[in-house]
C-alpha cells in the first residue's frame, strides 16, 4: 500500500529522470497526503511527457460524489486489468507519480513496549523514482471537472515484506516509456515488485502522523524506539482500504 508520500528533488533533476522537455513548477513537499493535488507524469495530446497536476484519489466516471476518492488512493495491481472502474484506466490513462520516498509504519518492539514507527522507504541511492498510477476524469452534475489517481500496488518485495505485505508499484525507468504508452496495454509483466537490492528503509520522526507537518525534518533519520505519538498527539494513520466497493 501506500497512503503517504514525498517528493523534494529540484525540478531540475525530476526533468531529467522523467524525460520532460523543461523543470515544471512543483515545491518540495516532505508529507503528501490523501486528497492532495500531485505531480504525475503522463503523455500529453502532444505525445510527448508532461507534468500535471491531480487529485490523489480516483474518481470513476460514473461517481455521484468526490467522496469515494478517499478510498480509491490505491489500486491492487493484480486486479485493474479486470475491475470495470479501473480496466480503462489500466489500458488508456496509466501515469507515474515522482516520488523520493514513500512511508509505512510498522510495529517496532523496544523492551517491554511495542509501538508503531514510521519508516522511510526509497531507492538505495537517494534517487527520485516513478510510482506507477492510473488516472481519471471525473465530471459533476454541475459541469465541474476534477482530475483524479490512483496508486497502484503490488505484493511487497523481501525487504519490505517485515513491514507490510503490500507496496506501491514502481516502475523502472527503462520501461517509463511501456507504462505510460497509451496505445500499448500489453504491460502486465511490469506489475511485479521493484528489487529489494535497490531499495533501502530507515525510521524517521513519528511528526510525520500528522500532515500538518511538512518539512525536511520529516525524512531524518531517527531512532527506532520513537514514540507512537508525535508532539502533535496524533497516532499513526490506519492503513487505507483499498478498492472496498469494487
Amino acid at each position: 500500500m501506500c497512503g503517504r508520500y514525498e517528493l523534494h528533488s529540484n525540478p531540475t533533476v525530476i526533468a531529467l529522470a522523467f524525460g520532460l522537455a523543461r523543470p515544471p513548477h512543483v515545491a518540495a513537499r516532505y508529507n503528501i497526503a490523501p486528497t492532495d493535488d500531485v505531480p504525475i507524469v503522463r503523455i500529453g495530446a502532444s505525445g510527448e511527457r508532461e507534468l500535471v497536476s491531480m487529485r490523489w484519489g480516483l474518481v470513476p466516471r460514473w461517481a455521484k460524489d468526490l467522496s469515494i476518492g478517499a478510498r480509491m488512493i490505491n489500486a491492487r495491481g493484480e486486479s485493474i486489468q479486470s475491475k470495470p472502474s479501473l480496466r480503462m484506466a489500466y489500458r488508456r490513462h496509466r501515469c507515474l507519480l515522482p516520488a523520493d520516498g514513500f512511508y509505512e509504519w510498522s510495529a517496532v518492539t523496544a523492551g517491554a513496549e511495542t509501538r508503531r514507527v514510521a519508516f522511510h522507504v526509497g531507492m538505495a541511492t537517494g534517487s527520485p523514482f516513478g510510482l506507477a498510477g492510473l488516472y481519471e476524469r471525473w465530471m459533476s452534475n454541475s459541469g465541474a471537472v476534477v482530475d483524479s489517481c490512483t496508486i497502484v500496488t503490488t505484493e511487497a518485495n523481501a525487504l519490505l515484506r517485515p513491514l507490510h505485505d503490500r507496496m506501491p508499484l514502481i516502475i523502472a525507468p527503462d520501461d517509463y516509456a511501456r507504462w505510460l504508452d497509451p496505445a500499448n496495454d500489453n504491460v502486465a509483466d511490469l506489475i511485479v515488485p521493484f528489487p529489494p537490492a535497490d531499495m533501502a528503509y530507515y525510521p524517521v520522526s513519528a511528526r510525520v502522523n500528522s500532515v500538518r507537518n511538512d518539512d525536511p525534518s520529516l525524512i531524518e533519520r531517527t531512532e527506532a524506539s520513537s514514540p507512537e505519538i508525535g508532539t502533535d498527539g496524533e497516532p499513526a494513520p490506519n492503513a487505507p482500504t483499498q478498492e472496498s466497493l469494487f
